[in-house]
């Protein structure tokens, strides 16, 4: 049996697709669950998603969480400075404890980058460093003028992984085992591509109008077979698309898989597919 991964929050929706108390109520439960890991990033509701963590947090234990977040390029010493500060701010934190590059951009491979970042460790202002929608050429790239100027190492990479489509292959993954980086996923049903909603029409306020750039990463023809495929199975085992792409993507050998929503219950289904493993079945929805 492939090993579980942790669940992980996912806080992409938070001020963006719900308010602040449905997003409380999100995190109450999350932490009653067990969760320990909670993902955000600058960019997610223009900082919305942190301000609404770090209100969270004032009244809340911090003890056992892991807060991420991520910035964008340029990676230059000012931008990155301004984005850290600008993210612990909001966080109402002293330290982030996973500082991710959301993705990635030529000005990463640069010694005022990767010094900017070396220093944030060393200040204490950031625990660990990540690396967002990177290829594993483009890590490995990173990691190897980490290693040459001396500087800290990424500990973490975290990319999109379902069913439909993957950035994460056998490269990728070597990459990661070589340089003991855990890999954490996210979408696993592809942003609600794998629950069958999406045809060629979009509804109003569903997160393919809201992130209209969705769409082209899953309306091609090989994510639309691969949905075909699952549903196919879904209805001769009786088992539902969410529950078996939920389930899949929770065995793939990574440590954490993020999981978002706008209500518990989104959660509640994750935990439900983690207990269920069918090695035959997770063969014939690959393919």
């Amino acid at each position: 049996m492939k090993t579980k991964a942790a669940i992980g929050l996912g806080c992409v929706t938070f001020g963006r697709e719900i308010d602040k108390a449905a997003s409380f109520k999100m995190m109450d439960h999350a932490l009653g669950k067990g969760i320990k890991m909670f993902d955000t990033a600058a960019a997610y509701g223009n900082g919305a998603s942190e301000e609404i963590i770090g209100h969270w947090l004032k009244t809340r234990q911090r003890s056992g969480l892991v807060i991420a977040t991520k910035i964008l390029p340029p990676f230059d010493l000012l931008n990155i400075a301004t984005s850290v500060e600008n993210s612990l701010k909001r966080l109402g934190v002293d330290a982030i404890d996973i500082l991710y590059l959301h993705r990635w951009d030529e000005s990463c491979e640069t010694p005022e980058c990767l010094s900017a970042l070396d220093n944030l460790l060393r200040a204490g202002k950031v625990k660990a460093l990540g690396a967002s929608n990177f290829s594993a050429k483009q890590l490995e790239n990173l990691l190897q003028l980490q290693e040459q100027y001396s500087y800290s190492t990424f500990q973490f990479v975290q990319n999109n992984h379902n069913l439909a489509v993957s950035d994460i292959d056998d490269a990728f993954r070597r990459v990661c085992v070589e340089n003991n980086i855990e890999i954490v996923t996210y979408s696993p049903l592809g942003a609600g591509f794998l629950t069958g909603k999406y045809g060629q029409d979009v509804q109003s306020g569903s997160r393919f109008d809201l992130v209209p750039g969705h769409q082209n990463i899953y309306f091609q023809d090989a994510a639309f077979k691969r949905l075909e495929r699952l549903r196919s199975v879904a209805a001769r085992t009786g088992y539902t698309p969410v529950h078996l792409a939920l389930a899949w993507a929770l065995h793939q050998d990574v440590s954490t898989v993020l999981v978002g929503g706008r209500t518990t219950q989104h959660l509640d289904q994750a935990f439900k597919a983690l207990s269920f493993f069918d090695a035959a079945l997770f063969a014939e929805l690959e393919g």
